[in-house]
Formats: C-alpha cells, structure tokens, sequence
C-alpha cells in the first residue's frame, strides 16, 4: 500500500463517499457540516466541469466528484499550506486527472481560468465581517471564518464570471446576510432559484442558509421545505444520516 505522508497534528478521515478519504489538520481548520450539506444541495450535471472558491481541505470537490460524475473540479484556495494538504487529500485519492487545486486568490480566478465556461460554481466562503474586531490577518481559521483576504462580494461577483450563460452557483452562508446575498446575486445576474434554510431541531431560527442560483436566468425563487439537524433527543434526524450516506444507529 502507498505510503501516506501526513504532517505534525494530521490525520485522515473516512468521508463515507466511495471509499474517498481526506487529510484534516486538527490544530488548523476541518471542514464542517456546511461543507457536507451544500455538496448534498449541488444539482451537478454529468459531465460538468465545477469551480470551488475558497476550497480550504478540498471537501467540497471530493464530494461533489463522489456524487456526481463530473469532468473536472478546480478547488481554489489562498492560503498556501491548506491548499498543499488539500492537495495531498487528492493524490490520496488518485484523482489528480480530476480535481486540481490551486493555490491562488480567487478574485484571479478569471484570470488564469478563463471566463464564461464553467458549468458549476460552489463556495462556502467566510460568513464573518472583518468588522473592525482585532483579528490576526494570518490566523488560518481567521481566514477560513473572516471576510479577510475576500469579501461576499468578491465570491458573487467572481462566481458571475467564471460562470457560462445559465450555469449554477451554489452557496451556503448564515441566514443574517441574506439581504446582502440576494442583492449582491441580482447586482450580478445571478438569480436565486433554490432556497433552503437550515435548522439546528423544530422550532429553532435557522443558522444556515442554501442557495442556488443561475446565471442570467428568469425571475422564480423556490423555497424548499427546512432542513433539521437534529431531533428533540439530540440524535440526527434521517435526512442528515441520509446526507452523510451513514446507518441510523438501531
């Protein structure tokens, strides 16, 4: 068997998804049951070639290629030690002829992409203002949960882009900037078409939102019924264990 190299702090975990596995830093930034549920939220064509922005351990793309038979997936992220892990998870995977990641700021995207020709974009971005707090600009989880190298904005505005006439831009975010995020789509013709509000249990406010939207599209916004985490008793619900393809506990 292949020899794994991981790093001081580093482990690798079963994604439960076709056997694919991914690298975690334990003292950094692991990925978080947003990064699973907008995977599970993605309607990806087969075939289609994806963009992920802010791609941190490379979850998203390792989802999205599990579910969904995809032709390419580039995972973009900015911060260079998480992108070599990420790109570690890959190679572990042997799926370097389908996932790339790039190491790059994602408002170059276009730029060293191309724009106009992709047919999905994901991210799952920073939900934080920077908001004028003390926060350390180098901070790796600073950067995974603050609008510090990026903005709302940047993400949309990128996504509009790299995006072809009628592609999908699919994001999760907190529930409190949904103003900002409806706007900014509009402001870059992106119309939102898929709404889904995420629930802790019944009879709590949410503390995620879903969103897919298309490029240049007509007007028709769905809301889609709530997604509860967990039940009354503090178990996960079926449509969660469903998500995470695992076995509801007897």
């Amino acid at each position: 068997m292949e020899q794994i190299f991981l790093k001081e702090n580093e482990r690798i975990d079963d994604l439960q998804c076709k056997g694919l596995k991914i690298i975690q830093n334990t003292e950094g930034f692991c990925f978080g049951m947003d990064a699973v549920l907008l995977s599970s939220f993605c309607d990806v064509k087969k075939g289609s070639t994806v963009v992920d922005m802010g791609t941190g351990t490379g979850i998203i793309p390792l989802l999205v290629w599990g579910k969904n038979h995809v032709k390419k997936i580039y995972g973009l992220e900015i911060q260079k030690e998480v992108a070599e892990m990420a790109s570690r998870s890959i190679s572990m995977n042997k799926l370097e002829e389908n996932i790339e990641i790039l190491n790059i700021d994602l408002k170059d995207a276009p730029d060293i992409l191309g724009v106009n020709k992709y047919d999905v974009v994901t991210s799952n971005p920073p939900y934080m203002n920077s908001g004028g707090g003390l926060i350390n600009p180098d901070d790796r989880k600073a950067i995974s949960r603050h609008e510090i190298r990026t903005s709302l904005e940047d993400v949309i505005k990128t996504a509009s882009r790299l995006l072809r006439h009628n592609g999908s831009f699919f994001l999760v975010h907190r529930p409190n900037r949904i103003v900002d995020i409806l706007c900014l789509l509009r402001q870059y013709k992106l119309e939102p078409k898929r709404l889904r509000f995420v629930h802790p249990k019944v009879g709590e406010k949410p503390n995620l939102v879903l969103i897919k939207s298309v490029k240049a599209s007509r007007p028709e916004l769905k809301f889609e019924k709530p997604l509860y985490v967990y039940n009354d008793d503090g178990t996960y619900t079926d449509e969660i264990y469903d998500i995470y393809g695992m076995n509801k506990p007897e």
